[in-house]
């Protein structure tokens, strides 16, 4: 049997890089004060099939099926909806005030995996309901900037860009479409298709013949409100006065239809990251809660992608592989003093001392060899001698010094070394 294509296992060996990163995310939240929501991987399938979401992500890529009810589910692709969803149907929107939530989690797409994108991958966001604001929107760039940042991730770039109102918007959508229907012809086949039903979403081609394209064509700022322009700048001052590097990309549409104003992704430039550098984005949505049944109210958010974020600090030799290693190891000289030895152990974990305990009967010197294989630094020793005198040794394994001392000095040398 072999896992499924597009999925991944995580191994005892990388598992501690995963329980580094979510707790990095908790941390982070707590800190901005942050309430965490989690919501099913599989809502209704309207919840994400709505009639104003064209994007590839719905057209193409969902996991849908028909469950022993002959109900329509999807396997969720994104976080937002289904958080948007869960808000409007407990009630959790109260009027004047800002709901800040966040999600960790899997989502599913049916695409063609590559390095550092699967059809299983999990992602962390950020949902802010109730007022729109640019200081909230700057706010909310912070974060997530944060979030990468305090990893150690190097070259890290906000691309930003203002899609502005929905009347905006399909104004330029509308001139953008006249712009290249003379030249359709020499369009990509999926360019050709999205001039149809997304023209937008052509901006955002990684096929270098329609960038060529597009280099004269309309700017997206000139059809944007002299009041969304007055909010856009404000957003970029205070994202300049708390030193958040970022760069004005016009080409920039996100890949959610939902999106309005302000839209991120957040960059890094590292060789070796693949096709896209994004790890995650997000943006400002003004019609998604209402659309799910909610008051009309703005809301803003973002995903990074977990997998992208632990691509990156492999690519930068950032390992967390020491986050949970064993401090020490308790070894039983033989197996008549195994309980004595499983009782230092059990008090070494009651006192947050990260320890391990060789549960077999293999001799010593074996139990030896699997804590030096295991890297461990230090090793605790019981024989019959030390049960008698109340004493252990201790072994440095990396100095091979060892010296004797009493079971209660335990704690005191373990937590001075």
């Amino acid at each position: 049997m072999q896992k499924v294509k597009g999925t991944y296992d995580v191994l005892p060996q990388h598992s501690s890089q995963w329980l580094f990163l979510e707790q990095h995310i908790h941390q982070i939240m707590k800190k901005h004060h942050i309430s965490y929501v989690r919501t099913p991987v599989f809502e209704y399938y309207d919840v994400f099939h709505r009639q104003t979401e064209a994007s590839d992500m719905v057209t193409k890529e969902t996991y849908d099926f028909d469950d022993r009810g002959g109900r329509k589910i999807t396997l969720r692709p994104e976080g937002t909806a289904g958080v948007i969803r869960s808000i409007v149907e407990n009630k959790l929107i109260t009027p004047n005030q800002i709901l800040k939530t966040y999600y960790l989690g899997a989502n599913y797409r049916y695409e063609r995996p590559q390095k550092g994108r699967y059809r299983e991958f999990y992602q962390t966001g950020i949902e802010m309901i109730g007022e729109k604001d640019a200081m909230l929107d700057a706010e909310l760039i912070q974060i997530a900037y944060e979030l990468i940042s305090k990893l150690g991730i190097q070259h890290i770039v906000v691309k930003l860009n203002h899609l502005g109102d929905v009347n905006s918007r399909e104004a330029y959508k509308d001139a953008l479409k006249a712009f290249l229907e003379p030249l359709k012809d020499q369009l990509s086949d999926e360019s050709k298709n999205r001039l149809t039903t997304n023209p937008l979403r052509i901006l955002d081609s990684k096929i270098p013949s329609d960038q060529a394209l597009l280099k004269d064509a309309p700017h997206f700022a000139s059809y944007i409100s002299d009041e969304d322009k007055v909010y856009f700048k404000e957003i970029l001052e205070i994202l300049t006065k708390y030193n958040i590097p970022f760069e004005v990309d016009e080409k920039l549409v996100r890949g959610l239809d939902y999106y309005s104003h302000v839209v991120f992704e957040v960059q890094t430039q590292i060789e070796g990251f693949g096709s896209q550098n994004a790890l995650g984005g997000g943006g400002r949505y003004d019609n998604l809660v209402s659309e799910l049944g909610g008051p009309d109210v703005s809301g803003i958010g973002f995903a990074l992608g977990l997998e992208r974020l632990l691509l990156a600090c492999e690519l930068q030799d950032i390992s967390f592989d020491d986050v949970n290693n064993i401090e020490v190891s308790v070894l039983h000289l033989d197996k008549h003093v195994k309980k004595e030895a499983y009782e230092v152990y059990k008090f070494l974990l009651e006192h947050q001392i990260k320890a391990d305990f060789d549960f077999s009967n293999k001799a010593f010197k074996t139990q030896l060899k699997n804590a030096i294989q295991s890297n461990i630094p230090y090793v605790i020793i019981i024989g019959e001698e030390e049960v008698s005198n109340k004493t252990v040794q201790i072994k440095n394994l990396n100095t091979q010094t060892q010296e004797t001392i009493m079971q209660d000095e335990i704690l005191n040398y373990m937590n001075k070394k």
